[in-house]
């Protein structure tokens, strides 16, 4: 005889499915879930129509208060994210966010399902909505949440690489977490760190974070990276790759053997160290710094001070494109301060530091800028060749120093010198 339940699971099966996995007796809600993962598993075609109905629900039903339903809910989602395909991507934000937030304190197993979810919406090339939701899981009070958040990062780098992973967004997070209170949330984020420098170097990684380390972590990590080599390769590949797999084997039997585009793509892929960084705004604090009155005065210590303050600013290793033209002509006029004087024959020593730190701003903007600064480099380049002829070994060496830069950060080319296109 039937009791019930078995009543009301039968008759909640002819509800929709938003009323059936949203329903006010877990029961119900717990029977949908199992439903739609054998629903969702049954499915062959990633276009299928129906998979669009359950989309917008999943925000919902993994947040659910029931731990049994909760896992359900995820089962129910990993089933759903195998079957669909890219289009699916527009959800992930709000659904990564939504198991961010409730699940990853939960029981062990609802943690490990939420690490195979967030890894199949990386998997379906929504890894922004990925790693925005792990950006607000490192702040989770409750560090038991903060671990798994990690693990999983680590985790999506580790299977899909530094390609389809932004360097750059973790770079972005691991400061924060390297003075965590918790011990296992610091020895995770050095464990990330590490990983890190298998697909970009240790160089890169050193660069950019040591400066933001404790002491103590500099040290551990300097041992564990010993022996720690860049040119990871991924082992798990993003489902458009997935889709042009039987093309590419067909295609291989039609022409016979050669390089394949995987043996091309497990070829070490240098970094720009430039990339992984943020640019910094340097003309709000060079106005603050008293910059514009300093380069006038005519104590030339002054003057040296105040050119040495851009020098520093500019210093930073990606500065925030912005209108530097006043900038260039202000650095034009200090450095003609050595060629005039070198004319009347009244060249010293202090007009010399004066310029000298002048052509060492200029090279930094060129290397924070890059090709941002190649107006500017047009402008200044009249200037920097004609102080070559300045025997002066102090400005000699900033000067081939600062052309090098310009021209190593692609601001000006040997082209642009021989067919007269400067503005000398």
């Amino acid at each position: 005889m039937a009791t019930e339940d078995d009543k009301l699971l039968k008759e909640a099966k002819k509800l929709p499915w938003e009323d059936r996995l949203l329903h006010k007796n877990w029961k119900v809600r717990n029977d949908g879930n199992l439903d739609l993962t054998s629903f969702c598993n049954s499915v062959t075609d990633p276009k299928d129509p129906r998979l669009k109905e359950f989309c917008p629900l999943f925000r919902k039903t993994v947040a659910d208060s029931n731990a049994p339903v909760q896992e359900k809910a995820l089962d129910a989602l990993i089933a759903f994210l195998r079957a669909a395909d890219a289009d699916a991507g527009r959800y992930g934000k709000e659904v990564c966010e939504a198991i961010a937030a409730k699940c990853l304190n939960g029981r062990p197993k609802t943690v490990e399902k939420s690490q195979a979810a967030f890894l199949l919406w990386v998997e379906l090339e929504a890894t922004e909505a990925f790693l925005d939701a792990m950006e607000k899981a490192i702040k989770n009070k409750v560090a038991k949440a903060v671990v798994p958040a990690i693990d999983v990062m680590f985790q999506a780098l580790s299977d899909f690489g530094a390609k389809v992973i932004p360097p750059k967004r973790i770079l972005k997070m691991l400061p924060e977490l390297f003075d965590h209170q918790d011990q296992n949330v610091r020895a995770c984020s050095k464990g990330l760190t590490i990983e890190l420098c298998r697909w970009i170097g240790k160089d890169s990684v050193k660069s950019i974070l040591f400066e933001k380390m404790r002491d103590t972590m500099k040290k551990e990590l300097e041992t564990e990276l010993v022996n720690v080599t860049a040119g990871a390769k991924p082992t798990r590949k993003i489902r458009s790759e997935q889709d042009k797999e039987p093309e590419q084997e067909n295609t291989t039997e039609a022409v016979g053997p050669g390089p394949s585009e995987e043996s091309v793509a497990d070829i070490p892929q240098d970094i720009d160290e430039y990339e992984l960084v943020d640019p910094v705004d340097i003309m709000s604090p060079l106005e603050k710094s008293g910059f514009w009155d300093g380069v006038k005065v005519a104590k030339w210590s002054e003057r040296k001070d105040a050119v040495a303050e851009l020098t520093k600013l500019a210093s930073t290793k990606r500065i925030a494109p912005a209108d530097f033209t006043e900038v260039c002509r202000t650095l034009k006029k200090t450095g003609l301060i050595l060629v005039e004087s070198f004319n009347l024959q009244l060249i010293t020593d202090v007009n010399i530091a004066v310029a000298v730190e002048a052509i060492q701003a200029i090279g930094n903007l060129a290397r924070g800028l890059r090709n941002n600064f190649s107006g500017g480099s047009r402008f200044l380049l009249p200037v920097l060749l004609e102080k070559l002829k300045e025997k002066k070994p102090t400005c000699s060496e900033a000067l081939i120093q600062t052309l090098q830069a310009i021209h190593k950060a692609g601001c000006l080319t040997l082209l642009d010198v021989i067919e007269g296109k400067l503005s000398f």
